[in-house]
């Protein structure tokens, strides 16, 4: 997903996640929002823990560049990603 036509900074992004799906994949968009299907269930932080592990491959970054702003317990996720 990252590109050299990105532009270095912070990216924030807004997800919907699905936990529990039977492969981590995007999904299309869930009320305006991008939707992302999760393997991991929602069990002691384990999915917000596999959504930053795959954002930081997607965008080739490391997982402590990713931060969780909002929705820690929400299926509504706000990240910012420092490239």
């Amino acid at each position: 997903m990252h590109s050299p036509n990105t532009p270095n900074g912070p990216v924030i992004l807004y997800i919907y996640i699905q936990p529990g799906a039977a492969e981590t994949a995007w999904a299309g968009t869930h009320d305006g929002v991008r939707k992302l299907r999760l393997k991991s269930r929602p069990i002691d932080g384990q999915a917000n823990q596999a959504l930053i592990n795959f954002l930081a491959k997607e965008y080739q970054v490391s997982p402590s560049r990713i931060e969780l702003i909002k929705g820690e317990k929400s299926r509504y996720k706000t990240l910012k990603i420092n490239i």
